[in-house]
């Protein structure tokens, strides 16, 4: 399911708010240990495009529900 979800990722990289909804989707369906590899993934290859993003989905905020 992990390279899945960086597939589609890959695909949507070029809007942000399709990257953001679908790596949201791609947390969901992960279990913790696919998470921490798409976490590192994602810095990686989008660290440059949505540092925004990978910042706020992959903080420790217990606020925050995939």
């Amino acid at each position: 399911m992990l390279e899945y979800v960086k597939m589609i990722l890959l695909k949507v990289s070029f809007d942000k708010m399709i990257f953001e909804k679908e790596l949201r989707k791609g947390m969901k369906i992960l279990q913790a240990e696919e998470r921490m590899k798409l976490k590192q993934w994602c810095y990686e290859n989008f660290l440059d495009k949505h540092l925004m993003i990978l910042e706020r989905l992959f903080s420790r905020n217990p606020g925050l529900s995939f």
